[in-house]
């Protein structure tokens, strides 16, 4: 009798015990769940808000000078990376001589990569821009396929047909078609193709010349934003940028000043909502969102700066946004 009792008290103890594990269980999958949610919502906030602002300056503000808020913006991340740095938040691998030049042939397409960006922005509407942008996809699968030997599926190769095909469509059907826009944003796509190309190769490279052999995200963003400075500088001058600062009644006004340091912090924020939602979740999830988040950046784009658009626009539009999310799914599936 007295066994009998102690062996109904053992099993009241252990299911008790398997109740409590699985709550335990489902409670941090449940917050789990909410960071992973919370880090998806900031990423896509971060990276939608910093393009509308761009447009912003360089539409509703008319700035004439792309490369400059492009520095500018690089400058204020180098800041805050830096003071981050100095209270313990981060650590970063030093800047060496050896890294710099290893990592110098990224940086220059890198810079390329932002200020052709700022300058088809200008003349494009962002939806467009947008779906021109999913070019930069078949070149950089066209890149894998000759440097890397990486073989891509039918499902791959359609959406990006489909997008070839909405890119063409949506250039035919633009209202606001502009040579040089969509000339700087084909520029664009061939330097974004060759950074994520040049990237994959240069990284191994860059390990084995830092202290740490390892190179961290933050330090690839630190090194990008403050080797950035020079390069911009040079084509602050080349581009004559300078002599337009000199003029601009903008400087002047404190709003634009404030506005274009918080485009610096979105611009930081980018970096670090991206690691932090790809640490939270995985490539697979990280792909999808930032395919389907060009949906509400794109109708975003089109509402706030009142585009005129036509039925077979926003048609091209919309297929051209599909074909992304279609190809980031192929992708995820392989």
């Amino acid at each position: 009798m007295m066994a009998e009792k102690i062996n109904d008290k053992v099993d009241l103890e252990y299911g008790n015990s398997v109740r409590d594990k699985g709550k335990a269980i489902r409670s941090r999958r449940g917050k789990l769940g909410n960071v992973a949610f919370v880090s998806g919502v900031s990423y896509c906030f971060a990276s939608c808000a910093m393009i509308l602002v761009n447009k912003y300056f360089l539409s509703s503000y008319n700035f004439n000078a792309g490369i400059s808020l492009m520095l500018y913006q690089n400058f204020v991340a180098v800041i805050v990376i830096s003071i981050m740095k100095l209270f313990g938040v981060i650590t970063l691998e030093p800047l060496t001589w050896r890294l710099t030049k290893v990592w110098f042939p990224v940086n220059f397409i890198f810079v390329g990569m932002l200020f052709t960006s700022m300058y088809s922005l200008k003349y494009m509407n962002v939806a467009m821009a947008t779906v021109l942008k999913n070019a930069t996809n078949v070149l950089t699968a066209l890149g894998e396929m000759y440097l890397f030997k990486k073989r891509h599926d039918y499902k791959v190769w359609s959406s990006l047909f489909l997008m070839i095909i909405s890119a063409i469509a949506g250039g035919f059907t633009d209202i606001q078609f502009h040579a040089i826009g969509y000339s700087w944003q084909i520029i664009n796509c061939f330097l974004t193709a060759s950074y994520s190309l040049t990237l994959r190769r240069v990284m191994d490279t860059a390990k084995l010349v830092t202290k740490s052999g390892e190179l961290n995200e933050i330090s690839m963003v630190f090194m990008n934003n403050s080797l950035s400075i020079p390069l911009g500088i040079i084509l602050i001058f080349l581009f004559d940028e300078f002599n337009y600062l000199l003029q601009t009644p903008l400087l002047r006004v404190p709003s634009f000043w404030i506005l274009m340091t918080l485009s610096g912090f979105l611009g930081l924020a980018i970096s670090f909502t991206s690691m932090w939602f790809l640490h939270q979740t995985g490539a697979t999830t990280y792909s999808l969102v930032g395919s389907l988040n060009k949906i509400p950046l794109s109708i975003a784009g089109i509402l706030l700066f009142s585009v005129p658009t036509s039925v077979e626009n926003l048609l091209s539009i919309f297929f051209g946004l599909l074909a992304g999310v279609l190809f980031a799914k192929a992708k995820t599936i392989r």
